[in-house]
C-alpha cells in the first residue's frame, strides 16, 4: 500500500477511536491545581502565578473529596493524577497529599520546575507515592535562565536532571519550550539530557496565552515551526532518547513523524481538572470561559458525566480557517486553550502558519 494511502486510512481509523472516546468520556487523567504560588517568575506563564497568591492553597481534603467521588465510578489505579501549579514542591504539605492521594489507590505525579529537587527531597516523594514527573529545561544557561526569570535556575535544573535519571521506578520526561532564542541550541540541550540519562524529551511551542502575549522572541513562525519538526523528525531516528512534540496541536504533514500517536486533544474527553479555587475545567491551562463548575457547589462526577459538551461536541469550531479547511476531520478544530471561548477563532494554526513560511 502506497505511504500516502496508508496514512489516510490510519487518520480515518484514529478519528473514529477520537469520536468514540467523546462519547464514552471516560477520565483518565486529573490535573490537580494544587497552589497558584511560585518560586519562579516565568515569562510564558500561563497561569500568572506569583510567589505569594490570592488565592489559598486547596485543602488536600477537599481534593480527596474529588477522589473519592471518582473512585465510587472509575478504578483507581486507571485515573492518573497530576499535581500542577504553580510549582507544587512549595506546597509544605506535598508529601501528605501525595500518601492521601496513594492510599486511595491513585497513581500520581507531579510537574515541576526544579528549583527544590533535591535527592533528599525525591526520596521523601517516592515514599509518598510518587510515580512519575516531568522537569522544564528550556534551553541552555543563558537562555533557561532568561525565560525562568532566574540566574539560578538552570544550576537548579542540572542538578534536577541527576536526581530523578537515578530514579529507578520513577518515571519521568523532559519538557522544552521552543522558542526564537534556544531553536538553534536544541542538539545541545538534548546531548545534556542525554549525558544526564534522560529518556524522554517532549518539546512544545507556545501559544499567545497569558504573559506570553508580551514577549515576541517566544513565539516561532512558519519557518521556524517547520524546522522543529523536522528536528524533532530527524531526532526520533536515534535511539539516544525518545523524542516528540506536545500534544499542543496538530501537525499537518508531520504528525505522524513527530509523535508517537496522532494529534487528539483530550482535554474535557479523557482530561479534567480542578484548579486552585475548586473551578473543574479540562487542561489548567484553557480559559476561564470553559470552567464547567465548581466542586464547592456541585459533584466533581456531576460535572464530569454530565457537562463538557462544548470540548466533546466541537463542530462548533468549524469556522472562521477552520471551517474550509480540508483537515478538520483530522484536527477537529485544534487543542482547546488555543480557543478563548466557545465563540471565538483558533488563536494560532501551525500548519497555517506553515504554509505562509
Amino acid at each position: 500500500m502506497p505511504v500516502g494511502i496508508k496514512q489516510k486510512l490510519i487518520k480515518r481509523v484514529f478519528s473514529k477511536y477520537a469520536q468514540t472516546q467523546a462519547q464514552l468520556h471516560p477520565l483518565t487523567y486529573l490535573f490537580w491545581e494544587c497552589t497558584l504560588k511560585c518560586n519562579l517568575n516565568c515569562l510564558h506563564c500561563g497561569s500568572d502565578c506569583k510567589k505569594e497568591s490570592s488565592i489559598k492553597d486547596m485543602p488536600v481534603e477537599d481534593f480527596i473529596k474529588v477522589l473519592k467521588e471518582i473512585s465510587a465510578k472509575y478504578e483507581p489505579g486507571k485515573v492518573m493524577i497530576v499535581l500542577t501549579g504553580g510549582e507544587p514542591m512549595v506546597r509544605k504539605d506535598l508529601e501528605e497529599c501525595g500518601r492521601k492521594i496513594s492510599k486511595l489507590g491513585f497513581p500520581w505525579g507531579m510537574v515541576t520546575n526544579g528549583m527544590m529537587l533535591t535527592q533528599e527531597r525525591i526520596s521523601s516523594l517516592i515514599a509518598s507515592g510518587l510515580r512519575s514527573i516531568t522537569l522544564s529545561v528550556d534551553g541552555l544557561e543563558e537562555n533557561h535562565n532568561w525565560l525562568r526569570g532566574s540566574n539560578k535556575s538552570f544550576a537548579a535544573v542540572k542538578n534536577a536532571l541527576k536526581v530523578i535519571s537515578l530514579q529507578k521506578d520513577l518515571v519521568h520526561d523532559v519538557v522544552t519550550c521552543v522558542n526564537k532564542r534556544n531553536l538553534s541550541e536544541l542538539s545541545h540541550i538534548k546531548q545534556l539530557l542525554v549525558d544526564s540519562g534522560i529518556k524522554a524529551w517532549r518539546l512544545f511551542t507556545i501559544a499567545p496565552i497569558g504573559r506570553a502575549t508580551e514577549y515576541p522572541d517566544l513565539h516561532l513562525n512558519g519557518k521556524e515551526i517547520r524546522q522543529l519538526f523536522e528536528y524533532i523528525e530527524e531526532s526520533r531516528k536515534s535511539n539516544e532518547i525518545e523524542t516528540s512534540f506536545s500534544c499542543e496541536a496538530y501537525a499537518g504533514e508531520y504528525d505522524h513523524k513527530i509523535r508517537n500517536g496522532l494529534f487528539f486533544c483530550r482535554a474535557g474527553v479523557n482530561i479534567g481538572s480542578v484548579l486552585a479555587d475548586g473551578s473543574v475545567s479540562a487542561c489548567p491551562n484553557n480559559s476561564q470561559e470553559f470552567i464547567q463548575g465548581n466542586i464547592y457547589k456541585e459533584s466533581f462526577l456531576e460535572i464530569w458525566e454530565n457537562k463538557f459538551e462544548n470540548m466533546r461536541n466541537r463542530s462548533w469550531m468549524k469556522t472562521g480557517i477552520c471551517g474550509t479547511c480540508k483537515d478538520f476531520k483530522y484536527c477537529n478544530g485544534g487543542a482547546m486553550h488555543l480557543r478563548e471561548d466557545d465563540q471565538s477563532e483558533i488563536l494560532r494554526c501551525l500548519c497555517r502558519e506553515m504554509g505562509k513560511a
